[in-house]
């Protein structure tokens, strides 16, 4: 029997019901006619439950999503969706300062940065944090430090906690034979294609299209699948993003925000408003802020000029979303934690402390300030923050991903990163996303530098 993840109504209705709780809905009487006539809640770790629902629950569902789609929430003023009531709730909106465009050699150490994050996290993806804890330490690799191996782990430790089933072939230190393909790495390619065939004009109608033109839709998750499905119903952007959709504060349009960042170079305004255009096709609020962030980020620090200056960086970040948003306090709460205390795995329980009991953990909340938190305890280092950030838990390959790009475009060039982590990548890139199946991070790098505006942004 095919249960497709991500889509089913029965599962979809725990996920809303717990966003509502979180974006100043109030889901309580909606929750308790689910309870009241079956309903259950929604998987804790898997995309859908393992059995279907009856066509009444199923029924059922689908109405109370609506309904609740309609509840007002008392956030709606503070956390807006629309571009410009964003950047009116950010009275420190950045100007473009000048700077020079990346050398290729920069861009190329920032997309091995983001594959090797990714590649360092996949196996552990999904598993608690103790898990993540005791396979590392099993092999002497904790605090971590490189790959995951699963040579001279106890098979009991292995049977308590069996690694991420579909990434433990292709990621653990004795398999991997170049990158594998990853949704993390996927959506940057789309994005090349998106400012190769659109320009920096491009629309969030012009990502749907790319998206049913390039992107299978077996490759989408949580909101992204959610927006394709929308986008065959005949619903388009921006209801692609609200339609039946409790996944559009989660994670996936972080993951679509390097490019928008790397394209602009000492503007991080413009890499903020890139991303908006991206993000707003699947996501609203903190979902499409955690991608502006990134975004602004990313385009502060590829004109930085070392790892130190991850901390402007990540202010600069914090000027593109509004101040009161829920993002906004978890990154300062994070940045906070990290500058408070030495032994980083204090500031990982702290911040699992905080939001474990109410975020699902692909939310975007709870990941971004992770990443925050890493590249900041790291300060830039390139090994650790990736091994901060996957060793946090939560989304691993994602977070990974995204403070590898970031740390690696602070280190400046390929030679900058360690052996250990390039080398196994063997300069390979497999994908589903068009004609870049087997690429090489050079040859990205290049298109990445082409697509970048060569004159300096100005105030």
């Amino acid at each position: 029997m095919l249960r497709l993840t991500w889509v089913q109504p029965e599962d979809l209705i725990g996920h809303e019901l717990r966003q509502a709780a979180l974006d100043g809905r109030e889901p309580a009487a909606i929750a308790a006619r689910w309870s009241a006539a079956g309903g259950k809640v929604a998987p804790l770790r898997a995309g859908a439950s393992p059995e279907p629902a009856s066509r009444y629950l199923r029924t059922l569902a689908e109405d109370l999503l609506d309904e609740l789609a309609d509840l007002p929430s008392r956030l709606a003023d503070r956390e807006p969706t629309d571009l410009t009531r964003i950047k009116a709730n950010c009275p420190s909106w950045p100007a473009p300062t000048p700077a020079d465009v990346p050398a290729p050699a920069r861009y190329e150490a920032a997309w091995l940065g983001r594959a090797v994050g990714c590649l360092l996290g996949k196996p552990v993806e999904k598993l608690p944090l103790e898990a993540i804890r005791e396979l590392a330490g099993a092999t002497g690799n904790w605090p971590l430090n490189t790959y995951f191996t699963a040579r001279g782990v106890p098979p009991e430790l292995l049977a308590a906690h069996p690694w991420n089933r579909r990434s433990a072939h292709t990621s653990l230190a004795e398999n991997i034979d170049g990158m594998p393909e990853d949704d993390d790495l996927n959506y940057p390619l789309l994005d090349l294609l998106l400012l190769q065939r659109h320009g920096r004009t491009f629309t969030t109608t012009d990502v749907a299209r790319l998206w049913l033109d390039e992107l299978p839709a077996g490759r989408t998750f949580t909101a992204e699948r959610i927006a394709y499905r929308n986008l065959l119903t005949g619903i388009g952007p921006p209801h692609t993003a609200r339609h039946r959709n409790p996944f559009r504060e989660w994670i996936g349009a972080l993951i679509r925000a390097d490019v928008h960042g790397w394209t602009n170079p000492g503007d991080p305004a413009a890499a903020a408003e890139q991303a908006h255009r991206d993000a707003t096709l699947t996501h609203t609020a903190n979902g499409v802020y955690a991608a502006m962030f990134t975004a602004a980020v990313i385009a502060q620090a590829a004109t930085a000029t070392g790892p130190h200056d991850i901390h402007t960086c990540l202010r600069t970040g914090l000027t593109v979303i509004p101040p009161a948003s829920r993002l906004a306090q978890a990154v300062q709460h994070a940045v906070q934690l990290a500058h408070s205390h030495d032994d980083f795995d204090t500031v990982v329980d702290e911040l699992h402390a905080t939001h474990a009991p109410t975020h699902h953990w692909v939310h975007a909340i709870p990941n971004t300030a992770l990443i925050a938190a890493a590249l900041t305890h790291a300060d830039g280092d390139f090994t650790g923050s990736i091994c901060r950030a996957v060793s946090g838990g939560w989304d691993t390959d994602s977070n990974g991903a995204t403070a590898g790009s970031v740390a690696a475009l602070l280190a400046g060039s390929p030679s900058a990163l360690p052996d250990r982590w390039t080398i196994p990548l063997k300069n390979r890139l497999a994908t589903s996303v068009a004609d870049f199946n087997g690429i090489g991070f050079d040859a990205l790098a290049h298109l990445t530098h082409r697509l970048t505006p060569l004159e300096a942004p100005r105030p």
